[in-house]
């Protein structure tokens, strides 16, 4: 069921412009039979809208922890074909970056769900690998890597903005101007910028940080609600000023 915002404020709402709708999902992890099931939903939604202009925005976060990875980067892949859609980029993707470029960040990685992505495209490794196994293990994927995924995750965008709102994976630090923000805060902050009830200059759509719903507040929503160990994947739609959670 659709739900609306609990937080009420007396200030002016945040508002896209007018003949555009967002469908925003976050921190997918691999969950390639819920990210099916939200299109599904999706794809019944727009046959209601009309003539606006729809677009797809993923905040990140689409690999390791959830057993489908390379299926989930197959699927948006092909979205993206049929619908005008914005891919940002999490911080799980920057650590696979590092990975590939750093092999014996591989123990780091298992505790971010890295083994569940090896395992998605074809790998398996071993329990505990030798410093020379790391490497040949990250060898192994970076050639398992279709060139199609590798050139997804090199495109990856750290924010998009439209109308009134500001999308990034993590959030932003408060006080500092939205054009002067860091990478490493956009994909990881959490406290300094969950726990700040300031206004911003946009209202901020995010992720990053698992909530059992989605929190929407007067300055932010969260969306990301733990899919890979909840089952619950949630997609947030935007048109106007209204913003509805399922």
């Amino acid at each position: 069921m659709l739900r609306s915002p609990r937080a009420k404020s007396s200030a002016p709402k945040p508002r896209l412009p007018d003949g555009i709708r967002i469908y925003a999902i976050s921190d997918i992890h691999g969950c390639s039979d819920l990210l099916k099931t939200m299109f599904e939903v999706i794809d019944r939604d727009l046959m209601t809208i009309g003539r606006r202009r729809a677009l797809h925005v993923f905040l990140g976060d689409y690999i390791d922890r959830g057993p489908d990875s390379s299926g989930t980067i197959d699927l948006l892949i092909d979205r993206a074909r049929r619908h005008e859609s914005i891919f940002l980029k999490g911080n799980h993707e920057e650590f696979l970056f590092e990975v590939l470029r750093d092999p014996e960040m591989l123990q780091n990685w298992r505790q971010y769900g890295g083994l569940q992505t090896l395992s998605s495209y074809g790998i398996q490794p071993p329990l505990n690998p030798t410093v020379e196994e790391q490497k040949e293990l990250i060898d192994r994927l970076a050639l398992a890597i279709p060139m199609h995924h590798r050139m997804f995750f090199e495109r990856l965008r750290t924010r998009f903005v439209c109308g009134d709102f500001f999308f990034v994976h993590a959030g932003i630090k408060p006080g500092l101007p939205l054009a002067s923000q860091r990478e490493e805060d956009l994909l990881w902050i959490r406290d300094e910028f969950l726990l700040s009830e300031r206004k911003h200059e946009k209202y901020i759509i995010h992720g990053h940080t698992p909530v059992r719903e989605p929190d929407i507040r007067p300055n932010r929503a969260n969306i990301d609600t733990g899919a890979y160990a909840t089952g619950n994947l949630t997609l947030l739609t935007i048109q106007g000023h209204q913003l509805l959670a399922l």
